[in-house]
């Protein structure tokens, strides 16, 4: 063993060795204090969040109020339709659209049906069928009673994203509001063109909502329930102001007069004012056949609708109504020339092919090829 006073520390070092276990028990008590006081810190870390939990709890709490208030102040106007077919008894939803019980449904509703009725203010009212149009897919009905309405939107004036409501009868259910958005406007499904651009919603549906009305925030419709897609996780829905369309042909002339001016277009090989829907044929015997347009034209405008792509006569030859005389605006050369046209009935106007649609047994007419586009 080594001597005591060899490994004994001098009082200079034991000085030094106690304050150095003084700072240690210091360092330790302060260590375990921190640790004492984490739990207290860790639930204090909600309180820190909840100014900014707080300052989201408003707007959901906003957004829920919304889709309320257009609910309570729309589902007076919005009413189930009942009526038999080669089935039996079946039912599906409708929407007055002005105070004398005029009202929007859709082609599957009541295109082949009888006895139709409407459910309102907790009677049962019949109604008779103004307008069946299988090219857009509605129907327009009426019950001679005194009802609200719902105002008419612009869908123009809509975009992706825009959020909108439904308001249906789903099955054998009361009437039942759905909350989504505004996912697309398409011109075709599955490679196959609908006879305008339809709304894209992303609102779940149910057999017996086909002919909902498609509202937004305003309380404005501004499109109607058609058909459902896949396993009715959402729906495609005519724009309002195609449904207008229909409506104010059969205000003017008692049925819905599809137009077109028989002018074939394709894609140009490069854009010229805008556009490269380049005009390839001039049919003989159609309302355009010796009107001045010639083949190689380039078409930039029908009546009010702009064309920029082949595809955007899809629109533009919804809107012309036969009888009326249509302005067609294209490029020459470097001119531009506007000739007046006098639309007749469109080919498919009256008895137009009809295709298998998305789903809810619908049926919507498609008729132009990928290839080609005809107005």
């Amino acid at each position: 063993m080594r001597p005591l006073s060899d490994s004994s520390p001098a009082p200079e070092s034991i000085s030094r060795s106690l304050r150095l276990a003084v700072s240690g028990l210091c360092f330790a008590l302060a260590f375990f204090a921190t640790v004492a006081l984490a739990p207290a810190q860790i639930f204090a870390i909600p309180a820190l969040l909840r100014p900014q939990a707080q300052a989201q709890t408003p707007s959901t709490t906003s957004i829920s109020r919304e889709v309320k208030d257009v609910f309570d102040k729309s589902s007076k106007a919005v009413v189930k339709v009942r009526g038999t077919d080669e089935h039996g008894e079946f039912a599906g939803t409708g929407f007055f659209i002005d105070p004398a019980g005029t009202l929007y449904t859709a082609y599957s509703v009541a295109g082949d049906a009888d006895n139709l009725t409407v459910d309102f203010d907790g009677k049962r009212y019949p109604v008779r069928v103004m307008l069946t149009d299988v090219r857009s897919g509605i129907a327009i009905l009426k019950a001679d009673i005194a009802t609200p309405a719902l105002p008419v939107g612009k869908s123009q004036q809509i975009e992706v994203a825009t959020p909108v409501i439904t308001i249906g009868f789903p099955l054998d259910l009361p009437e039942t509001p759905s909350f989504g958005m505004i996912a697309g406007f398409d011109r075709k499904f599955l490679g196959r063109y609908f006879s305008t651009t339809h709304l894209r919603v992303n609102v779940p549906t149910q057999r017996g909502e086909a002919g909902a009305p498609i509202i937004n925030f305003k309380g404005e419709v501004v499109g109607i329930l058609v058909s459902s897609i896949e396993n009715g996780s959402a729906c495609y829905a005519l724009p309002i102001d195609a449904a207008e369309k229909i409506r104010n042909d059969f205000v003017r002339f008692g049925e819905a007069r599809h137009g077109w001016i028989g002018i074939n277009v394709a894609e140009a090989e490069k854009y010229k004012e805008g556009s490269r829907a380049q005009m390839t044929e001039i049919m003989q015997d159609a309302p355009a056949f010796g009107s001045g347009v010639k083949p190689g034209d380039i078409l930039l405008q029908v009546g009010k609708t702009k064309v920029h792509e082949p595809e955007d006569v899809i629109d533009a030859s919804f809107f012309i109504t036969a009888g009326d005389t249509v302005p067609i605006t294209v490029l020459r050369g470097d001119e531009k020339l506007t000739f007046d046209i006098s639309a007749d009935f469109h080919p498919a106007g009256h008895h137009p092919p009809v295709v298998a649609a998305p789903g809810m047994n619908q049926a919507i007419p498609l008729r132009l090829d990928p290839a080609r586009r005809t107005p």
